[in-house]
Formats: structure tokens, sequence, C-alpha cells
């Protein structure tokens, strides 16, 4: 079970967007996740007619590494860490570390 999953909302703790909240949209393989409006960066892409894509500098979210956020607590409203534990029909589940609530 990952401690991290799509469309957990997290906190930025290190980098240049810290302090800054955002989703999850994608996980990738190498550690790596895509968080809605974090880590921004602009790319210039070439006009293609054949495919329809107008050029210009496009702002698209760049991956940002997993040990630089952490999942974000509603009631705490800060920063948290995440655990997992067996509820009490074997299933794993995964809590907050501070005030031992379920995260899902």
């Amino acid at each position: 079970m990952q401690k991290l999953k799509r469309e957990d909302e997290v906190i930025v703790i290190a980098g240049k967007d810290k302090g800054k909240r955002g989703k999850i949209t994608r996980i990738m393989g190498d550690g790596r996740l895509i968080i809605s409006g974090i880590n921004m960066m602009k790319r210039h892409t070439k006009p293609n007619p054949n495919m329809g894509r107008q050029g210009g500098i496009i702002e698209k979210e760049a991956g940002i590494q997993a040990s630089n956020v952490a999942i974000f607590n509603p009631k705490t409203e800060k920063a948290d860490r995440v655990g997992i534990h067996m509820d009490d029909d074997g299933n794993k589940v995964r809590i907050f570390k501070s005030d031992s609530s379920t995260v899902d």
C-alpha cells in the first residue's frame, strides 16, 4: 500500500514552492509526483498544423520529488506523516501520525 495516492491533497515542504498546496494528479514511477499548480515550467513549442497544435509558450506542471511533499491534514491544517495500520477487519488503512485518524 502506498502512503501517497492520486487525488491526495499535499503541501510542499521544500523547494521554490514551499508552503503551497495542491492535489496529486499523477504518480510517476521514479518517485516523482505531478501536483496541480505546483512546480510550473514553461515549454516553448513549435506549431504543428497537422495535429492542430498551436505554437507558443505553454505553462505546465513539472514533477516534484515525493520526499519534498507531505500529506495535508485538514483537521490540524498542517503537514502530516502517513502510517499504515490494520483495522478491525484485517484491512490495511492509512492514518495520520499526529492524531491517528484515517486518511480516506
